[in-house]
């Protein structure tokens, strides 16, 4: 692993920085579940001289010379796709999941067309056509939403996809610990004639290891992220299925001519080569056993939360993720919770929750996740302790804050977040947390060759 040793002479400010990051990935407990931490290779790979070249076009149709071993990296990333996720077509250049899903829309869309995505405060995606997107505004966005058990409402969905007849409907989440039900999906878009797309970013990795169902037999278009639970580098995947070009023969030339030239310039090498070394690392014994152990884990967790008095939306998870609903305590309170289990070094994200009372910026959720902490090789035990140490930082929060409600007042909601922090790294029982954390990171070494 690199030393830094140029960097550090050359910039000592941004050396730094990245020795003060890699030092908080080290000695805290990573638990947002879209992020993870990539192999040395993928690493080493994103760091090469492939970022130094211009690649505009495909393999063997480029508009620069000088390809010809861009070709042979591109071409394994596709060719390692393809077998892994059983799949008639790939581009493996899209720059992250929402350029990807941009591209998607402008391939099978029209702006002013109807689209149907799970609604963002529900646990879907921005990019799903939520009305603070761009996806949202161009096109005429019918959300479907989840039921009070937080499940997603299949029955709701099939009644508005037979009202409005989208062109496009999307399956998949960022918020959502429950099974896709793609079977289910596919008989609403094959009723009301649209595309189906499934954005699998956070459970790609799952799907790998069969750990979660595939969306292949069921869906026109996958797309998937490539740094969440697949364990790569920050780039995305458009894959078509069989299914697709059976509904439409031109669909994987419409992705790829609406990538590229339609949206993109040339790919970023180095982060293909990435997504092709963690693909093939995807396709090991080992990672199957890792993709099972995730949710193992996120299960062990919840139990332990759940021991702790702490509600959960669905009571529970089936894959990589947890939501915490806070509002038993109060509304708006996810913020609190978030930065007072930072200063325990445990990483989360505030998140809103199905029908949260309180507004999005100041959701009543956490969201969680454990991609990360089983690549550092931890287990059900550790997610036992885990889970106790979580609930000792919202019971915390809970006995120092001033009010169980967030103050509708913008001026005095700020002040409330801010003489809240201010008192956090006095505190003591989170000091007590955060040595445990420490302790128990200690157990599991992260990059342990790098400076």
């Amino acid at each position: 692993m690199s030393n830094f040793e140029k960097l550090s002479r050359q910039d000592p400010h941004v050396y730094e920085a990245i020795m003060n990051e890699l030092k908080r990935q080290r000695e805290g407990l990573e638990m947002i579940p879209s992020e993870n931490f990539t192999s040395q290779a993928v690493l080493e790979a994103m760091g090469s001289i492939l970022t130094n070249k211009y690649s505009e076009g495909y393999p063997t149709h480029r508009y620069y010379g000088g390809n010809q071993f861009i070709d042979v990296v591109e071409k394994l990333a596709q060719d390692r796709a393809k077998a892994l996720f059983k799949v008639a077509h790939v581009n493996v250049q899209p720059y992250s999941g929402s350029p990807a899903n941009l591209a998607i829309y402008m391939a099978v869309c029209k702006p002013g067309d109807t689209i149907m995505g799970q609604n963002l405060p529900d646990g879907g995606h921005l990019t799903h056509g939520f009305k603070t997107s761009l996806t949202g505004q161009i096109f005429n966005s019918v959300p479907y939403h989840v039921k009070p058990d937080g499940y997603l409402d299949v029955e709701e969905a099939a009644r508005l996809a037979k009202e409005h007849k989208p062109k496009l409907i999307w399956i998949g989440a960022t918020a959502y610990t429950r099974p896709l039900p793609f079977k289910e999906f596919a008989g609403i878009a094959e009723d009301c004639g649209a595309y189906l797309a499934a954005d699998v970013s956070h459970i790609s990795g799952l799907i790998a290891a069969g750990a979660h169902e595939s969306p292949v037999d069921y869906v026109d278009i996958v797309m998937t992220t490539t740094h969440k639970t697949l364990r790569g580098p920050r780039g995305a995947m458009i894959m078509v299925t069989e299914k697709g070009l059976k509904k439409d023969p031109d669909l994987a030339n419409k992705i790829d001519k609406t990538i590229f030239p339609g949206m993109q310039g040339g790919p970023h090498n180095h982060i293909t080569a990435g997504i092709a070394i963690a693909l093939a690392e995807a396709s090991t014994p080992a990672f199957k056993e890792y993709g099972q152990q995730i949710v193992k884990n996120a299960r062990a967790l919840g139990e332990s939360l759940k021991r702790r008095n702490i509600k959960l939306v669905t009571g529970g998870t089936d894959n990589h993720m947890l939501l915490i609903d806070l509002t038993p305590f109060g509304s708006g309170l996810g913020v609190f919770v978030q930065d007072a289990l930072d200063r325990a070094n445990i990483t989360v994200n505030k998140n809103t929750i199905p029908k949260d009372p309180a507004p999005p910026f100041y959701p009543s959720g956490i969201r969680l996740g454990t991609p990360a902490l089983t690549t550092r090789g931890m287990k059900e035990p550790e997610m036992d302790e885990i889970g106790g140490l979580i609930a000792d930082v919202v019971d915390e929060t809970m006995r120092i804050l001033p009010s169980r409600q967030l103050p509708e007042d913008k001026n005095t909601r700020q002040a409330m977040i801010r003489e809240f922090k201010e008192q956090l790294p006095a505190n003591k029982r989170l000091e007590e947390v955060r040595q445990k954390v420490l302790k128990l990171c200690g157990r599991f070494p992260l990059y342990p060759g790098m400076a």
